[in-house]
């Protein structure tokens, strides 16, 4: 199933339901099928073949993700674009993407004119109204009607070339093809708890993640409720009187939820499942979250490589029989999924029993057909047959999966192997920690000094003396960081991901 076989699916079991709906705009399943219709059309008419790349550039909107329906139904490959990225990073992302067209919104025409002089691929611009001056706007675009040549061809190419994150390096594009997207919504549907017509709210990009988990609501006939501006305050109440089933948000913007005035009256009755990942959550607020919004909390971990669902965590994994958190587990990013194969791996390709680590590798339908022109990276990344996620884990006795860290940020500090994502857990259970990176810095005695960077709750004090000594009382003095240092925020990434190579970078 390509995407809009999704929306298709989800047609068939009630056209005049709503689908699509925010800032004041609604759209039927009836009605965004015409908008694909038409969008296919118009592809075909400007020389847009299938297999062809074309990007959307707008932030969350109605009018944008409904046209992503369009480029699936002609067989072409979607660029979600991540809206606030530079006009050069953007620009370096179409470009390798050989994209040929580009829909946008009005607000980033200014990024459209400095980047369209170096994109000659680009042959077609799409504005989402008819604000900017010199660039045709959806409505004329789309309404000539059908075209004979629209069709798209069979869904098993690719469907979705997403551009990698780029904090390890060049961003590369991650092809993704239906097959990989039916077995992510396979994978949901299978995995957590839906029941009757659910509503989804996306707050975060439908550029990532929460792009992607509209299928599996769609396949069911769900309402996306599309938030435009994320502000968490407008998150809470739309959850109350939108009665939202399903949501998503990373875990840097759960806390900021929790810490919220509106958080304490907030209505969660109808939550059937909030999603977190993207990154690793803090079993104390984790615990938090489940006392605050219910036992509805439900992981999942993944990667753009592999979306999503490489192990998940339904809402009744975190809980005791009386719905309270089950500490234990609480560190873990779940089970594998059915559809699905993990595996332990060391540097030399063995997998290792239970209970030990090295990296989390992963083979399946849902793993990518590998990196856009890029031979040498995809082959690399599938090393001895197995997908290499470069994170470090284990599988417990249970089955459990448990992403210790990233490879990369692994610190040895006195002939020792430390992980920053621990020695953060640890921190994180301080009341007064909202959030805190660990890096590794220089050291002439220890060869690297693991150094914590701490953002403190609103109001809150914390000595650096303190922490260390909280750290050492749980994770004991090896591992305890050396160096604290409180910020008044953590530089982060797009998508809300700290990024400790700016931290090293401030600190170094």
């Amino acid at each position: 199933m390509s995407p809009v076989d999704h929306l298709d699916k989800g047609a068939s079991l009630g056209p005049d339901e709503v689908c699509l709906t925010g800032a004041g705009r609604s759209m039927t399943y009836a009605a965004v099928q015409a908008h694909a219709d038409a969008v296919a059309a118009a592809l075909a008419r400007f020389g847009v073949e299938p297999g062809d790349a074309v990007a959307i550039l707008s932030h969350n909107d109605v009018r944008a993700f409904a046209t992503m329906f369009g480029i699936a139904r002609r067989g072409a490959v979607w660029c979600p674009v991540d809206p606030r990225g530079t006009a050069r990073e953007t620009r370096r992302l179409l470009g390798l993407f050989d994209c040929r067209a580009l829909v946008f919104h009005p607000a980033y025409a200014a990024q459209v004119a400095e980047m369209a002089p170096h994109l000659p691929e680009v042959t077609t611009y799409v504005c989402l109204d008819d604000s900017v001056e010199g660039h045709v706007s959806l409505e004329r675009w789309t309404a000539a009607g059908p075209h004979p040549d629209a069709a798209r061809p069979s869904p098993d190419g690719l469907a979705m070339l997403v551009g990698t994150g780029g904090t390890t390096g060049a961003p590369k594009g991650v092809m993704l093809t239906s097959g990989n997207l039916e077995a992510m919504t396979a994978l949901t549907l299978m995995g957590y708890p839906f029941e009757g017509r659910p509503t989804y709210l996306a707050l975060t990009p439908l550029t990532h993640a929460a792009g992607v988990l509209c299928f599996p609501v769609l396949a069911l006939g769900g309402r996306i409720v599309v938030m435009e501006t994320p502000d968490v305050g407008e998150f809470l109440r739309l959850i109350g009187t939108e009665r939202v089933t399903h949501t998503f948000l990373p875990p840097t913007v759960i806390y900021g939820m929790l810490d919220h005035e509106r958080a304490p009256t907030t209505d969660y009755s109808s939550l059937q499942c909030f999603w977190y990942g993207a990154a690793p959550m803090s079993p104390a607020r984790l615990a938090e979250a489940i006392e605050r919004v219910g036992p509805v909390m439900g992981q999942l971990f993944g990667q753009t490589e592999a979306p999503m669902m490489i192990a998940s965590m339904h809402p009744h994994d975190h809980v005791d029989e009386d719905g309270r958190a089950l500490n234990r587990r609480l560190s873990a990013a779940g089970r594998p999924g059915p559809l699905v194969t993990v595996a332990v791996m060391d540097a030399e390709g063995r997998t290792v029993p239970t209970g030990e680590r090295g990296e989390i590798v992963v083979r399946g339908s849902l793993v990518m057909a590998g990196y856009y022109k890029d031979p040498e990276a995809t082959a690399e990344a599938s090393r001895f047959g197995w997908h290499h996620t470069g994170d470090i884990g284990f599988l417990d006795d249970e089955g459990f999966l448990h992403v210790v860290d990233r490879a990369k940020d692994m610190i040895i500090t006195g002939g020792f192997n430390v992980y920053s994502a621990e020695v953060e857990q640890a921190l994180m259970e301080h009341p007064a920690v909202a959030d805190c990176a660990v890096v590794a810095l220089p050291d002439p005695k220890w060869g690297e000094r693991v150094t914590a960077v701490l953002q403190l709750r609103p109001g809150a004090r914390l000595e650096a003396a303190e922490a260390i000594g909280f750290a050492k009382e749980r994770i004991g003095p090896v591992k305890a960081p050396k160096q604290v240092e409180i910020w008044p925020d953590l530089p982060r990434s797009k998508v809300g991901k700290v990024l400790r190579n700016e931290v090293r970078q401030r600190l170094a």
